[in-house]
């Protein structure tokens, strides 16, 4: 099998005017970037504001292992199979971090003949969304240091600035710095910080803005520090609204490329949703339900986070709903999970599978709160036995959930066939009744608990002094009625990594709280989780090249 980079590079794309003539969008309707990528004009989305929605369809999975589960996969294969069906379907996903693709995790394209292209374009600098948030990102940094430099009208404490300047990179060494050393001149002696861009809170406004003018109103209520007597100072208050929303004039527009079978990508926003949350730009998904009969769209990691996030954030925000879920898991994860060492999941271990299966009936439990109809599909490798299907698709089809295979890693959108007319059917016949986990009006602290105990199955929540405090002083300010953004390891329902499958008896323990006013939630730090991540030992970098003018080394 070739790899994905050769997969991508190989493909026979079409020009991006030909993939939006699929929505019925006119090439005057694109800023293009080029022959394969667009940004999609402010004049479609007007034309376009009173067409029917489509339906939504929202794959999320199990909890990552290295074994590997193939949700982007199984969303890019779905909606090639919905385009071989002649439904007119779209997908749209978040754009990939820099950070990822030099560290661990590698790209957020696909894989194998399931992928969104041109893939190198993609994972790297794209159409330089993300160089325009950390640029607008680090110009509010820039203007609060300089307004204390400057005389400090707005009586700002410095042992209170909480803007942290941002890098769309792994680089652990930012986490915790010192700046303004040298002479008078070069700004007030303070600690300050770093974390990676998709953490930043300018991500998350843009994913969460409906237009350049709630884009503005958002960045005007950040909170970039207090005062000396402890009243907040915003970027209005800065003076920095007009300039930041200079650098994202474009970045606000989504973005339209093509999966290897042409079918139409919304690729926008990329907040994590292990330290943000995790879902791609509200811009991007209604553009794509006002074009599309279907949509599938992604949420970050594990349904613990990214679909939690993407149902009581996301929903909430936006106003929009999923009709159905597609919960996706492999064999192999689920034997890893039931503590088969990742050297011998090729082999068949159905007792194993017994174990671990529990993490899968969890994020099952998780997803039916919320009333929406789950179809759970098993991301199909050559070495899952008959024995294995079988016993997984006995145990959904006990939980109350449809099941259907997916090959699409290997066949592209004829791998995905079968679960289409799964999805198509339950999109027909299974009406979704969502309901939220939790209400506005709930404290803080309650819906912390909410989250903790109905999702991740702890038996309560431990706070810091601090955490304590700070909760306090969000709830003082005003801002007890927003939504909780959980920021915790992807790896397991606890914010323990090493615990595996479904743990019991535990605690979530959160360290820091703050307010992203502007984004309009508050994000509550458990467990170890560090908003800038670090490189691991061996970094993908080291594999990355520059070949005859191609790329390689990308996955």
């Amino acid at each position: 099998m070739k790899t994905d980079i050769q997969i991508a590079q190989e493909a026979n794309m079409v020009h991006i005017k030909e993939v939006a003539k699929k929505l019925d969008i006119t090439e005057e309707e694109l800023d293009l970037y080029g022959k394969y990528k667009a940004k999609l004009s402010d004049e479609l989305i007007k034309r376009i504001e009173n067409n029917k929605e489509g339906k939504l369809v929202l794959v999320t999975a199990i909890n990552p292992t290295p074994a590997g589960e193939g949700k982007t996969t199984v969303t890019v294969g779905l909606g090639q199979a919905l385009g071989k069906l002649n439904k007119k379907a779209s997908i749209a996903l978040r754009e990939p971090s820099l950070g990822p693709c030099f560290g661990i995790k590698g790209g957020a394209a696909g894989g194998g003949y399931a992928q969104v292209v041109p893939m190198e374009d993609l994972n790297l600098h794209f159409t330089g969304d993300f160089h325009a948030i950390t640029s607008a990102n680090n110009l509010l940094a820039a203007l609060l240091d300089n307004h204390i430099q400057q005389g400090n009208a707005l009586n700002i404490d410095t042992r209170q600035v909480v803007w942290k300047r941002c890098l769309d990179m792994n680089d652990r060494s930012l986490r915790n710095i010192v700046v303004g050393l040298g002479s008078k001149m070069d700004g007030f002696v303070r600690e300050d910080h770093f974390v990676i861009s998709v953490a930043s809170e300018i991500m998350a406004i843009l994913c969460l803005a409906n237009d350049m003018e709630d884009l503005k109103d958002k960045l005007g209520k950040i909170i970039v520090a207090y005062s000396v007597d402890g009243k907040p100072v915003t970027a209005s208050d800065l003076k920095a609204v007009g300039a930041m929303a200079a650098l994202l004039k474009d970045a606000i527009k989504p973005n339209m490329i093509q999966t290897l079978e042409h079918t139409p990508a919304f690729v926008h926003g990329g907040p994590f949703a292990n330290i943000a949350h995790g879902c791609n730009s509200v811009r991007a998904t209604k553009l794509a339900l006002k074009l599309s009969d279907i949509v599938v769209t992604e949420a970050g990691f594990g349904a613990d986070l990214g679909a939690e996030k993407f149902l009581d954030i996301k929903c909430r925000k936006a106003g929009i709903s999923p009709d159905a879920i597609v919960l996706v898991a492999t064999i192999r994860a689920l034997k890893y999970n039931g503590g088969v060492a990742k050297a011998d999941l090729n082999a068949e271990n159905v007792e194993a599978l017994k174990k671990g299966i529990v993490n899968l009936e969890k994020h099952i439990e998780n997803l039916q709160q919320y009333g929406v109809p789950i179809v759970v599909t098993l991301n199909q490798f050559i070495t899952d036995t008959d024995a294995e299907l079988a016993f997984v698709q006995e145990f959904v089809e006990n939980k109350g959930c449809d099941f259907e295979l997916a090959q699409v890693w290997e066949k592209g959108g004829e791998g995905g066939v079968a679960l289409a007319k799964k999805v198509i059917e339950v999109l027909e016949n299974k009406p979704a009744n969502f309901k939220m986990l939790y209400e506005d009006d709930l404290s803080l602290q309650d819906k912390i608990s909410t989250i903790a105990t109905r999702i991740y199955g702890a038996n309560g929540v431990n706070y810091t002094p601090a955490a304590k405090k700070q909760l306090d002083k969000i709830t003082e300010l005003g801002y007890g009625n927003l939504p909780v953004c959980m920021a915790k390891t992807q790896y397991s329902l606890s914010d323990d990594q090493t615990k595996l499958g479904r743990p019991t008896d535990f605690d979530i323990n959160i360290r820091e709280v703050y307010v992203n006013a502007g984004a309009g939630f508050v994000v509550a730090i458990t467990g170890a989780i560090m908003t800038m991540p670090g490189l691991p030992k061996v970094p993908a970098a080291e594999a990355i090249d520059v070949i005859d003018d191609k790329i390689t080394g990308l996955f």
